[in-house]
């Protein structure tokens, strides 16, 4: 019986949704585990740490919540300390990460994860660089935390792995810093010209829009997700992991009584599994 892949769920210091993306990464296939950043810091400080829990995974998911209460800006601590945290001449957390990444493992950021991914510097990575941050996740246009439901295009030619294959779907996005900001124009002419743009806001017609509420943030381009050139490390502000069965859904009724009326037969599983199924075909 072949062993499952493996994936790591990072925790700590405000992080709050790593539950449902604990159970999201299990539904999907993974054997599923969480790890406090400070376990994790100190493993990779350790001679062991090239036989240590980075590296048997295939999917690390840097999850939703308010680390560090954004008191420095979303994301921006967490990030530090992963950039920053090391002992004597044993390499840093990050230069584990980055070899991890060259390895080939995927890693998810879910919006305070996507903040921490940008803060890093691993999306978008313009030329394979990592570390300069070229984008940012600024205050919502609106001025205030947005929790509402909206609706997402996956874009086409992305290579993105997490997004293959789907078609206009809704997730429920939940933060008060996602306005999508790239650095200049230059910056997005680049993430456009190399599709790192996966995920954008779009209308009922599946359209990208600038308007409110269906662009919860005002994001540039009408952004919602960015992956790097390689497609493996993906940030979205949406919560994939809070739409992974149907009854999540606000609208689950009227769902079920409309497959019921027209005989069609209406899966219990949540559009934003489909997310966590791509990682997971992916790596097996």
């Amino acid at each position: 019986m072949n062993k499952r892949p493996e994936a790591l769920v990072l925790t700590g210091y405000g992080i709050n949704c790593d539950y449902e993306t604990l159970h999201a990464c299990a539904l999907a296939g993974f054997t599923a585990t969480r790890m406090h950043l400070n376990d994790l810091v100190a493993e990779s400080s350790s001679p062991a740490c090239r036989r240590g829990t980075l590296f048997r995974q295939k999917l690390v998911v840097f999850p939703g919540g308010f680390s560090y209460g954004d008191d420095l800006g979303s994301g921006v601590a967490f990030a530090s300390k992963i950039r920053y945290s090391g002992s004597g001449e044993q390499p840093r957390i990050y230069d584990t990460f980055m070899e991890y990444i060259h390895r080939g493992g995927l890693v998810l950021g879910i919006c305070n994860g996507f903040q921490i991914l940008v803060r890093m510097g691993l999306v978008p990575a313009l030329d394979g660089r990592c570390g300069a941050q070229e984008v940012t996740l600024a205050p919502n246009r609106e001025g205030y935390f947005i929790n509402r439901w909206v609706r997402l295009r996956a874009e086409e030619g992305s290579p993105n792995v997490f997004t293959r294959g789907m078609k206009p779907f809704m997730l429920p996005a939940r933060h008060g810093e996602g306005r999508f900001l790239p650095k200049d124009g230059v910056v997005m002419s680049r993430i456009e010209g190399g599709r790192l743009v996966c995920l954008r806001y779009c209308d009922g017609d599946g359209e990208p829009t600038m308007e409110f509420p269906q662009n919860p943030n005002g994001s540039t381009g009408a952004v919602a997700g960015i992956c790097d050139g390689t497609g493996r490390v993906f940030g979205l502000m949406p919560h994939p992991e809070a739409a992974v069965s149907l009854y999540q859904y606000p609208d689950w009724t009227r769902r079920r009584e409309e497959g019921s009326r027209k005989g069609r037969a209406l899966s219990e599983e949540g559009e934003g599994l489909m997310i966590f199924k791509n990682a997971f075909e992916h790596v097996v």
